[in-house]
């Protein structure tokens, strides 16, 4: 996976294994700003030694789209900053779980089978001409009112009303791995819910920074963004 943000490249001791079968499994993102071509990956295996294995890193191609939003959600007012402040702090203790095995055992689903995608992972996008970002999710197109379900089983660690992401749901998995789901008109969950994979977290709206009815799905391991089609 590759992520959006300039986070450090982790170090071979901060992968954390789980019980995989008979084999033992890792999650782990690399930082967008690493060149294209061959990365070796190392494991030292006590009583094994070092064992090393190669990946090929390649250019995404990330597209470009510019959007228009109320001028507030390009340069917040002094009355949102300590919303905005409160927001960032619950979500970094949302995200801030201890390792566990995975809570899951069968693959991910889409949360809205909505088959049109208006905005994947990676869009380079200017807000009002403006403020440039980079998205970090993938925006589902949807009817106002439709079902959000949990992409997996897990654990409900924040269903919070925030200033940017709107009606906001994150999911922890397990393994590092967390969902997260904005934009929401309802929240069905409360923190520290366990669900289910097809169990409904709320319903498709337009809250917060948003264009307009959609849900924006996003998938982080550790401390990185990755692609959620992924």
């Amino acid at each position: 996976h590759r992520d959006l943000h300039s986070f450090p490249t982790r170090r071979s001791s901060d992968l954390r294994f789980f019980a995989h079968g008979d084999e033992q499994w890792a999650l782990a993102a690399l930082p967008i700003e690493m060149a294209p071509g061959p990365v070796s990956v190392t494991v030292d295996v006590p009583g094994l030694g070092a064992r090393s294995a190669p990946l090929e890193v390649v250019e995404p191609g990330f597209p470009s789209k510019a959007l228009r939003v109320a001028p507030k959600f390009v340069t917040p007012p002094a009355s949102a900053q300590a919303r905005i402040a409160r927001d960032r702090k619950a979500i970094a203790a949302a995200l801030a779980r201890p390792f566990a095995p995975p809570l899951f055992s069968a693959s991910f689903a889409w949360p809205h089978p909505g088959a049109r995608h208006g905005g994947r992972y990676g869009d380079q996008r200017t807000f009002n001409g403006k403020k440039e970002s980079v998205h970090l999710g993938l925006d589902i197109d949807a009817p106002r009112g439709a079902p959000v379900r949990a992409a997996n089983d897990g654990e409900v660690v924040l269903a919070r009303d925030c200033y940017y992401s709107g009606k906001t749901v994150i999911l922890w998995h397990g393994a590092d791995l967390f969902t997260l789901y904005f934009h929401m008109d309802r929240l069905d969950v409360r923190p520290g819910a366990r669900v289910s994979q097809g169990d409904r977290l709320g319903i498709v709206g337009s809250t917060g920074r948003s264009t307009g009815p959609h849900l924006h799905w996003s998938a982080k391991i550790g401390d990185r963004y990755v692609d959620p089609e992924s």
